[in-house]
């Protein structure tokens, strides 16, 4: 009963091997392919969703990137509004040339403050006169007044700020009360 295999026979079971069905085979096969197949689509709509999400987190990373160093700034900016508003007119008038060229000077500084926030897509609110909106504006105190509806900014008390779609700081207002509604 020790016979010795030749190479590359297989030994024989409880009787002669038999030959896998070749149908069964196919469809094993094909159902292995199809499975990967499966697999290979399903990664690759995983990578392009990954792709277009690297996309956008990178485009919003240089849009809202300074956002911090952003709003800092507009205390910059509001403070140099508040110098230029504080300055009565004839004192402007009557000031000496070099008192002047100061004054003009510092609005040439916040004109060209202004224009490198709006470069960097900083953008003011104007919000006078519009309706309230609340993801926009900040209501401090309402303003009894008949001529205008109801809801609407009757005044700005500090300027609001957005950068890119999302609002920087909301402007603080008062909010018109008493007239029709809007």
């Amino acid at each position: 009963m020790d016979e010795a295999l030749e190479p590359g026979a297989v030994p024989e079971a409880d009787g002669p091997m038999s030959e896998p069905d070749p149908f069964v085979v196919l469809e094993k096969l094909k159902a292995e392919n199809a499975d990967v197949k499966d697999k290979l689509l399903r990664t690759l709509a995983e990578m392009e969703n990954l792709r277009r999400r690297t996309e956008r987190e990178i485009s919003d990373a240089k849009i809202y990137g300074v956002t911090s160093f952003a709003r800092d700034m507009l205390i910059f900016a509001d403070n140099l509004s508040r110098a230029l508003e504080n300055l009565p007119a004839e004192a402007r008038e009557k000031a000496e040339p070099a008192t002047k060229s100061f004054i003009e000077g510092i609005e040439l500084t916040q004109k060209d403050f202004q224009s490198r926030l709006i470069r960097h897509g900083v953008k003011k609110l104007e919000p006078q006169g519009s309706k309230f909106d609340p993801n926009m504006h900040e209501a401090l105190f309402e303003i009894p007044d008949e001529t205008v509806p109801a809801g609407t900014v009757a005044q700005v008390v500090e300027a609001g700020y957005t950068i890119g779609e999302r609002v920087l700081r909301p402007a603080k207002v008062g909010i018109s009360r008493g007239g029709p509604k809007s």
